[in-house]
């Protein structure tokens, strides 16, 4: 057994010119050496998921998924997870940020450090926009107690127990925040009334920018 093993070995994005037959197999030679334990895959589409676990089962898929970005929901990546057993990681699963409530279009992104001043839901015009969103969790927040992200969080949690949210931080306060969401329990009622609330909100704005987007498996 390698001393330098790897849990799990994640194809960050699929490469529309390397077959992902081509990319599951040298995971699995990798398995097979006892350097790597699963292979995960990131911004797949229910097809690419298929293929590749046919031929090495995908133990994880890693795609954007929060309260405003439900497209796993609609392109069938969800429903192919859970049918083939496999676990589900929602990056951005606070909205990048913005569904923490202390984004806004006051917010200046510096370019250059800063991957979310290129993308189109956090100019200041999408921003104000969304604000809607960002009112109601914070009114129901303060209803359970919680803060907006820790709503957030609790909310991928209540979906599916093979969702599990990866939020991303940069200081003890926001993590400490975000281990806070697992105290916050959600019920069916609260669930319906999330639900409905924001099926009357519009999202403006697409996920990341154009350059991007492009490496996304549609």
């Amino acid at each position: 057994m390698s001393q330098h093993l790897i849990n799990i070995f994640p194809a960050h994005f699929v490469d529309p010119k390397v077959p992902i037959e081509d990319v599951a197999g040298a995971i699995k030679d990798l398995i097979k050496e006892g350097k790597v334990l699963h292979f995960g895959l990131s911004e797949a589409s229910a097809k690419t998921i298929r293929r590749a676990h046919a031929v090495q089962p995908v133990a994880a898929v890693q795609t954007e998924y929060s309260l405003m970005e439900r497209d796993p929901e609609r392109n069938g990546v969800l429903k192919t997870c859970e049918e083939l057993g496999i676990g589900f990681v929602p990056w951005g699963p606070v909205g990048m940020g913005y569904l923490t409530g202390k984004v806004d279009s006051r917010t200046k992104l510096d370019p250059k450090t800063d991957l979310r001043s290129g993308f189109e839901r956090f100019t200041p015009e999408n921003l104000a926009a969304n604000k809607p969103i960002v009112d109601f969790l914070k009114q129901f927040a303060d209803k359970k107690n919680a803060t907006p992200a820790q709503i957030s969080l609790a909310w991928l949690l209540a979906q599916k127990s093979w969702i599990v949210p990866i939020p991303g931080t940069r200081n003890m306060d926001h993590l400490n925040e975000n281990l806070g969401a697992i105290n916050v329990q959600l019920t069916p009622a609260d669930i319906r009334e999330i639900e409905t609330a924001l099926s009357k909100i519009k999202v403006y704005g697409g996920r990341m920018g154009e350059i991007y987007m492009r490496d996304v498996d549609l």
